[in-house]
């Protein structure tokens, strides 16, 4: 399977089978397992989203296996878990700069904002190197999902902190002397000291939430943060709410009403 999908998708996505499929593995018998089976093992897990990913796997599994071997696939007739419609959680404008506040260093406080102005994905952020960034354009070249090369903005809050950084690092590889675990560990440590949730994917959805706060349309934010689909980008502002849309009504009948 791993010879196959290297060529397909990203190193992230080839961990979260790792993961997922290892303790399929430990726990199942693979080549006997049966619907049900299959079922019964799904139910374990309470968190519907956590349920849904390991169905994702296993499905994505069985359709291999049955393409490479010609082997009977288990999970034809099954039906993806549901998860509703969750609202997410998304950082306000306070949280960002309170953990930009605790944050040790320059290195830090640019890493919080660099996700909060550019909605960077993780690895997008980790591989980063000094001849990516665009100063006079405020934009930074990444190699985004499925080894795409795309462009995401910053603004001067990121501006600042990154040139305080760089002014006393001389990086050799990516400009934070930091792997995407490193990163991981940094934001978990912040999350501890202030209980403000502080990961890449809130980060991504925050930065959805404010520029839609802010009027920005759902298309411009889903060319701006580089999703694929506008279908993303709705999942991602799902918290921004009526009373938030109601900041740019404007009467159909009264255009020029305030």
């Amino acid at each position: 399977m791993q010879s196959r999908q290297t060529k397909e998708v990203s190193h992230t996505t080839l961990r979260f089978y790792k993961v997922k499929l290892s303790r399929f593995f430990n726990d199942m018998n693979v080549d006997n397992s049966k619907q049900q089976d299959l079922e019964k093992f799904l139910l374990q897990f309470k968190n519907p989203g956590n349920r849904c990913r390991y169905y994702q796997a296993i499905k994505t599994f069985y359709k291999w296996r049955e393409i490479t071997f010609d082997l009977f696939d288990p999970t034809k007739n099954m039906t993806s878990p549901k998860i509703g419609k969750l609202i997410l959680p998304a950082l306000t404008e306070v949280h960002v700069k309170q953990l930009i506040d605790i944050a040790d260093n320059p290195r830090d406080k640019a890493i919080i904002a660099l996700f909060t102005e550019s909605g960077l994905r993780l690895t997008e952020l980790a591989g980063i190197k000094p001849e990516d960034v665009n100063w006079a354009d405020r934009c930074i070249k990444v190699l985004g999902k499925g080894c795409k090369q795309a462009l995401a903005p910053f603004g001067t809050l990121s501006e600042n902190y990154l040139r305080q950084w760089l002014s006393c690092y001389q990086p050799e590889s990516n400009i934070w002397g930091l792997n995407s675990w490193g990163i991981t560990s940094m934001l978990r440590r912040l999350e501890a000291k202030t209980g403000i949730t502080c990961n890449p994917h809130t980060f991504r959805r925050t930065f959805a939430v404010l520029l839609r706060k802010a009027g920005i349309d759902t298309m411009t934010i889903k060319e701006l943060g580089r999703w694929e689909s506008l279908e993303m980008v709705q999942r991602y502002t799902r918290s921004f709410s009526f009373q938030d849309s109601m900041k740019f009504y404007k009467s159909p009948l009264s255009p020029n009403e305030q």
